[in-house]
């Protein structure tokens, strides 16, 4: 068995998302828009204070591109049924759509690029999908 080189395998990731998440899009949005819309997108209705640490953003920030993204028309803030004195923070649709438009725009560019991978290279990515999920579910359990 090869051991992991997990310095190469650093930045080699580094390299895919430098590629990746410039892809080109319908519509630009600077990263920390996107951040917020994805996460919402993935976990659904979040307080504010609930954001915070997946976003890196300081409290005033994160307020501040809340009430910007709110105003445009891509995020709502609704009372927390749970706590009344607080909001929940959700898309919009025009958000949900933006994220989708994204990512179908993404998907149509990485298959472009898988299609030009040997069929052993397509295999190969093919079983890393479920290694790469699971360090990333490793990643979001660990503090």
């Amino acid at each position: 068995m090869t051991d992991l080189d997990v310095d190469r395998l650093t930045t080699v990731i580094e390299d895919f998302n430098t590629i990746f998440i410039r892809l080109p899009s319908v519509r630009k949005f600077n990263f920390s828009t996107l951040s917020v819309l994805h996460t919402l997108d993935r976990r659904g209705p979040l307080r504010l204070t609930d954001l915070l640490p997946t976003e890196q953003l300081k409290q005033p920030a994160l307020t501040s591109l809340v009430a910007k993204l709110e105003q445009d028309g891509l995020l709502q803030r609704r009372p927390d049924p749970a706590d009344g004195r607080a909001s929940l923070i959700s898309l919009t649709r025009s958000g949900r759509q933006i994220v989708r438009s994204r990512h179908a725009n993404r998907v149509a560019k990485l298959t472009h690029l898988v299609d030009q991978l040997t069929p052993e290279e397509r295999a190969v990515l093919a079983g890393s999908v479920d290694v790469l999920h699971r360090l990333t579910e490793l990643a979001e359990e660990t503090p």
